[in-house]
């Protein structure tokens, strides 16, 4: 998913969840625009973010400092042809979070949406909005 009207000039972030089995990615402007976003297996992930990189003005990857962190950053550091800015970010709760987001972005339809939420499935993974909400907790520390 990439934005039709994005500024080139715009520095964009990149928000990694890291995973051993899959990660989620989102790009951000700073204006909080979102270019893209996808969950993809964890062995694709330093490929991906190399071809992001080229894609868009990257100036800074935000990462979430859980889950098998430590060994993603530096794999990260090892193996990305340039480097690249990476910086923590606390994600705890991230998860429930995420679940309230995709709700919010695809909301429910039909019989589905008389479940109460707490009880419905989700269809797909949603580590790429795990992503979004590290980007989003970064620029939250920025202004606050």
């Amino acid at each position: 998913m990439a934005s039709l009207f994005f500024d080139s000039n715009q520095p964009a972030i990149l928000g990694f969840d890291p995973g051993r089995q899959k990660c989620g990615l989102a790009v951000m402007g700073l204006d909080r625009s979102l270019l893209y976003r996808e969950v993809i297996p964890a062995e694709r992930a330093i490929a991906a973010i190399q071809t992001l990189r080229q894609q868009f003005p990257i100036s800074l990857l935000v990462m979430g400092d859980q889950t098998s962190s430590k060994d993603w950053k530096q794999k990260l550091d090892s193996n990305l042809s340039e480097p690249l800015r990476i910086v923590m970010v606390d994600e705890r709760f991230s998860t429930l979070e995420a679940r309230d987001r995709y709700w919010q972005m695809h909301p429910p339809r039909g019989l589905f949406r008389l479940l109460p939420q707490g009880i419905r499935t989700l269809p797909r993974p949603i580590d790429d909005i795990v992503a979004i909400l590290l980007i989003e907790r970064y620029l939250g520390r920025l202004t606050d």
